[in-house]
């Protein structure tokens, strides 16, 4: 039995412009220190698990809804799922933390969770996210990590 995606018919949006690279960022004398259009720019393009179209096309993520502290070593991103009942929230915020992983200095601490309200189970999706053993369980799911690796891959 093929399962359904729960939002069959997603509001899509346009996407945003690409940053545009300034000659300061490639003065090698400046510290650069990451900002929220960084972040921004490293998870727009996660594709979503049932549509073939990026977070930043369903407005899963915006830039508005990520904090960086350089000083403390920490990012935090806030996504909304495209429905209250979605049941890919918990693999989106996978995804999300992964590639943020991957892609950050190992000294930053990524938090990944639902914007408050948006998921109905909005609490248990962001304790699964938040708890390192499950994360840590999770991806050595072989085919969990698969599907990850789907949603990140850039096309």
């Amino acid at each position: 039995m093929t399962k359904t995606a729960d939002n069959v018919n997603p509001h899509i949006y346009e996407k945003g412009s690409e940053r545009q690279i300034t000659s300061a960022e490639h003065d090698e004398e400046l510290i650069d220190e990451f900002d929220a259009r960084e972040i921004f720019d490293l998870i727009r393009n996660i594709n979503d698990p049932e549509h073939p179209l990026t977070l930043e096309e369903l407005r899963v993520v915006e830039e508005s809804n990520i904090a960086v502290d350089n000083k403390e070593n920490r990012v935090t991103v806030y996504f909304t799922p495209t429905i209250p009942h979605c049941s890919m929230a918990t693999l989106i915020g996978l995804s999300i933390r992964v590639q943020l992983i991957r892609a950050l200095p190992s000294r930053f601490k990524v938090t990944v969770e639902v914007s408050e309200g948006t998921h109905v189970s909005e609490h248990a999706v962001n304790k699964q996210l938040a708890d390192k053993e499950r994360v840590a369980a999770a991806l050595e799911n072989n085919n969990l990590v698969q599907i990850i690796n789907q949603c990140i891959a850039v096309m």
